[in-house]
């Protein structure tokens, strides 16, 4: 849990840097970006739920 908070921390911190540097960041598109989150979920729910039943 420690590295995916410091994983935001960490982007948060470079989009601020790109903003102030009135950068384009490379990023996806924000859709392809829910989508990937989407896959993540996706991919950490099943295993969870299955410790449960």
């Amino acid at each position: 849990m420690k590295m995916y908070l410091l994983s935001l921390a960490v982007g948060l911190l470079v989009g601020v840097l790109y903003y102030v540097l009135n950068v384009k960041s490379p990023a996806p598109p924000l859709v392809a970006l829910v989508g990937l989150l989407g896959m993540v979920i996706g991919e950490q729910v099943l295993p969870f739920i299955k410790s449960y039943f």
